[in-house]
């Protein structure tokens, strides 16, 4: 009889096991979807308005000059309006990392809007950062609304992140991965795998649904795997890590010299805006203003010059260090692809080949989530060259340091056991004491 009672009581719990998954499921569906519904209407609404705003700065050559006056118009919105808004992507993470500020929904206007404003003056700068916060200023809005708790409230945030960043770049694989990964290096939590593949995945439809493409590259015929090949790879894969390093480096950089010469965040970004129309003028060009996708494009068919991933790096790094909004990743992909292509040449390898992997190597290194990375690299370019992406994304993140252009991101493992990182520190904490 004994026995019979434990059996009865392990099979209660069986069933009570498979009735709160069966309730979290259900749950996590419904809540994901809406995530995702929401995020997708505001991203296909963001990313046809970039569209529309990049044709007209292309046909009107003198809108660069009103940059300055752009860029200072949205830091004082920031300013008068957006409270912790301004941290963008930190403020998220740092919420994620346990913080107890909220996520306000006046985030996903102002950024949204300032995005807008920085593309079509012509400042260099992408748009993840905004289908990011977009996502997930909705999601803390949602889970207020259903009173959700704490723990909760960082797996809706988490299938915020994935819903915008799949939105935009329309990689739900990939995305689901990065809205787990993005929080700390050397972690993830599964426990919200759920909501951020519902969120990315209808996040991504609803953007197509409306028409919205995304820009598609080719990876070409994947070379003979040869000892010779791998030996090329392992020096293209360092340089990308390193190059994601400076640019981050660079970004914070600047962003600190910004705001220690000019307390008044209007007059900082005027005055970004003015550096951004002196360079264009030294160069000569205006193919690196915007999300710079033709150049993107070019990368993959002809080799690219060493200048142009400079040029884009530095651009970049300008717009966004003296407080004009938008993202990284796309600038972090036309570095990456720019910088492969050119190192074609001189290894003698495929151009689409290596723009490719250059395109995600640089993205790996600078926002230290390789395994998104990897899943991004196959939903771009195909499962045929998948060992080179995942050789590429582990030794691009392992040198590019503990840098990185989230300095929220806590260091939850060390990349190397030889390097020893105080418990919970974060990126910024290394900046700080440099």
């Amino acid at each position: 009889m004994e026995g019979k009672k434990i059996k009865v009581i392990k099979l209660k719990s069986r069933e009570n096991e498979s009735l709160k998954i069966t309730i979290f499921f259900v749950k996590w569906v419904f809540l994901g979807g809406l995530v995702g519904i929401f995020t997708g209407l505001v991203g296909a609404f963001f990313l046809k308005s970039l569209e529309y705003v990049t044709k007209v700065r292309i046909n009107t050559w003198w809108i660069l000059f009103l940059l300055p006056f752009g860029g200072a118009f949205v830091s004082w919105l920031y300013y008068k309006f957006g409270g912790k808004s301004s941290k963008g992507n930190n403020l998220i993470i740092e919420k994620l990392n346990d913080n107890e500020d909220e996520v306000p929904l006046r985030m996903a206007p102002l950024v949204l809007l300032g995005t807008i404003i920085t593309h079509l003056f012509g400042g260099s700068a992408g748009r993840e950062g905004t289908g990011v916060q977009i996502g997930a200023s909705i999601a803390e809005r949602i889970g207020k609304i259903f009173r959700l708790d704490k723990a909760d409230s960082r797996i809706i945030l988490m299938a915020g992140i994935s819903g915008g960043f799949s939105s935009v770049f329309g990689t739900p694989i990939a995305s689901t991965i990065f809205g787990m990964e993005v929080a700390a290096l050397g972690s993830m939590n599964y426990v919200a795998i759920l909501p951020c593949f519902v969120s990315s995945f209808i996040g991504n439809f609803v953007t197509q649904t409306f028409g919205v493409s995304h820009s598609h590259y080719s990876m070409g015929v994947v070379p003979k795997l040869t000892f010779l090949l791998l030996g090329k790879v392992l020096i293209i894969a360092i340089l990308f890590g390193l190059t994601s390093k400076l640019f981050s480096m660079t970004t914070h950089g600047l962003k600190k010299l910004f705001t220690s010469r000019f307390k008044n965040s209007a007059l900082k970004s005027f005055i970004g805006g003015l550096a951004v129309i002196f360079f264009t003028y030294i160069i000569g060009s205006r193919e690196y203003l915007g999300l710079s996708l033709p150049m993107l494009s070019k990368a993959f068919t002809n080799v690219s010059s060493p200048l142009d991933f400079i040029i884009k790096l530095f651009l970049t790094s300008v717009t966004l260090g003296s407080g004009f909004q938008g993202g990284e990743v796309t600038p972090l992909f036309v570095i990456g692809a720019t910088l492969g292509s050119f190192l074609s040449s001189i290894l003698n390898a495929p151009v689409s080949f290596f723009a490719a992997l250059g395109l995600i190597g640089v993205f790996t290194g600078a926002t230290n989530t390789p395994i998104a990375a990897v899943f991004m690299g196959i939903e771009m370019f195909g499962s045929d060259g998948a060992i080179f992406i995942l050789m590429i994304c582990i030794i691009s993140y392992l040198f590019s340091g503990h840098s990185g252009i989230y300095t929220s991101q806590l260091i939850s493992t060390s990349k190397s056991s030889l390097i020893n990182i105080d418990e919970n520190s974060s990126i910024n904490s290394r900046y700080t004491k440099k």
